[in-house]
């Protein structure tokens, strides 16, 4: 799958705009959470390897750090996808089994009957340097600073040497107004979702951005109209499943 840089004109959603997206999709549309997962971590997983694995992710030390909704579950998927490719994947969890929602709970099922070793924060070991740092943390559902084990594996993660991807914002990162808690990712790249994220190019949020991709999670472009009354999306991802924004 090739990566296109596009230099398409692209509507931006807040928030809660994305969240009317997520409720037509499955309430409208019968498209699961579990499906736009599968999509969001399959999509991670590809970015990952072309951008950041030389295309061969064979023997490369991946950590994934998963928090207990979508974004965790869509980072779970990716783990799984880049285990079967040959990484040695670590994932840590910012929660306990039984604090994870129902679907993203399903994914860490998975990936615990595949073998792929999970940690809490707390046995996180400094050890051999990772090649690269999932962040698949908080999503557009952050409520205020990050706290407790998702901060430290934030402040974890930022005094890592190796590369960090975040899945659809930097966890800690407002996806509406851009503001930047305290701690937040800085990602070397993001892979936002659908569409972008009003708060991704706010000017001062661009730094823990970094690269900005945008992926196909299969939302239907006539959708669109009805979350956000006048705003038309034609086919996207004609030619590639990622694009990259900046």
């Amino acid at each position: 799958m090739e990566i296109l840089k596009t230099s398409q004109d692209i509507p931006y959603l807040t928030t809660a705009q994305m969240v009317e997206v997520d409720r037509i999709m499955m309430q409208d549309f019968k498209i699961e959470l579990i499906q736009m997962m599968e999509n969001a971590g399959r999509n991670l997983a590809h970015l990952a390897r072309v951008r950041f694995l030389d295309d061969d992710p064979t023997g490369k030390k991946i950590v994934v750090l998963a928090g207990t909704g979508g974004n965790g579950g869509g980072a779970l998927v990716c783990a799984r996808r880049l285990h079967n490719w040959g990484a040695r994947v670590q994932v840590f969890l910012s929660r306990p089994d039984e604090d994870f929602a129902q679907v993203p709970a399903h994914q860490l099922d998975i990936v615990r009957r595949m073998g792929i070793p999970v940690a809490l924060v707390q046995e996180i070991l400094s050890g051999e340097p990772s090649d690269l740092v999932i962040d698949g943390l908080i999503g557009y559902s952050l409520k205020g600073a990050p706290r407790g084990s998702a901060a430290d594996l934030i402040r974890w993660a930022n005094q890592q040497p190796a590369p960090v991807l975040a899945l659809d914002a930097p966890s800690g990162v407002d996806t509406t107004t851009g503001f930047v808690y305290d701690p937040a990712i800085r990602a070397t790249a993001t892979l936002t979702l659908a569409l972008p994220k009003e708060g991704l190019r706010a000017v001062n949020v661009k730094p823990v951005v970094g690269e900005l991709y945008l992926a196909d999670i299969s939302v239907p472009p006539q959708l669109y109209e009805k979350a956000v009354p006048g705003m038309i999306v034609g086919a996207l991802f004609a030619e590639s499943e990622i694009l990259r924004l900046w």
